[in-house]
């Protein structure tokens, strides 16, 4: 019996990494996705590639486009990215990181394979607890996108499918999201989630996306392997 196809969307971070392992665990034949849209940290993309291969996915996709064009965010125009913020300051707001629209348009590109495979399931690895307060990850955001993907769509109007976005790590804190990666056997070593590198390839962190990630891992009671300046 052929297994039912998901599309991933796979950044090479922590979290869409472990929502990846977790569709692979419930049996999806696995399609990811994954965008080099003008990030300033795009060493993600090699890592999503890394994690990709890993998992052993079907298949692998890079998409191209230019955010840049747009701007107004820190991780697509010349806008410092924050540093050093506490906890408290991180969970408050919606900070400069945050790309317009982004989300919508990767779940776009989503829903796109994802009628194009004849797949009815995406993974999005959204969470609203460890996380710098997008507004595209709140479950009430994924609920709104999931009823206009299946009035969107041929497959949908036809009735001949309908598209679930599945948000496995949506209430996990970011330590529970790590333990059950590691659970899984994920290997976060091929991971990366730093939104500024350093010039010789260290992870800064001190940026929000560092801050979340050693402080999941500090509560996991696990070791973080990515080199740190």
């Amino acid at each position: 019996m052929a297994k039912k196809k998901a599309v991933v969307l796979l950044s090479g971070g922590v979290d869409s990494s472990t929502a990846a392992a977790i569709a692979k665990k419930k049996g999806f034949e696995l399609y990811a996705l994954t965008f080099r849209y003008g990030q300033r940290h795009e060493r993600e993309v090699e890592a999503a590639k890394k994690v990709a291969a890993f998992l052993k996915v079907k298949e692998h996709l890079t998409v191209d486009f230019n955010l840049r064009a747009i701007g107004g965010s820190a991780l697509t125009a010349e806008i410092d990215v924050p540093k050093g913020r506490s906890t408290k300051e991180i969970g408050h707001g919606i900070p400069v990181t945050y790309v317009p629209a982004r989300n919508t348009i990767f779940l776009s590109f989503a829903l796109a394979l994802a009628e194009k495979i004849k797949a009815e399931d995406l993974f999005f690895g959204a969470n609203i607890l460890d996380y710098s307060g997008y507004p595209d990850c709140r479950p009430e955001y994924i609920e709104a996108f999931e009823r206009m993907a299946n009035l969107a769509t041929k497959a949908g109007v036809e009735g001949k499918s309908r598209i679930k976005i599945h948000t496995p790590l949506i209430r996990m804190t970011k330590a529970e999201i790590i333990r059950k990666g590691l659970e899984l056997g994920v290997d976060y070593s091929l991971t990366w989630s730093c939104y500024d590198p350093t010039r010789e390839g260290l992870a800064c962190s001190l940026c929000d996306s560092c801050q979340l990630r050693l402080k999941g891992f500090k509560e996991a009671g696990a070791t973080d392997p990515l080199p740190y300046a």
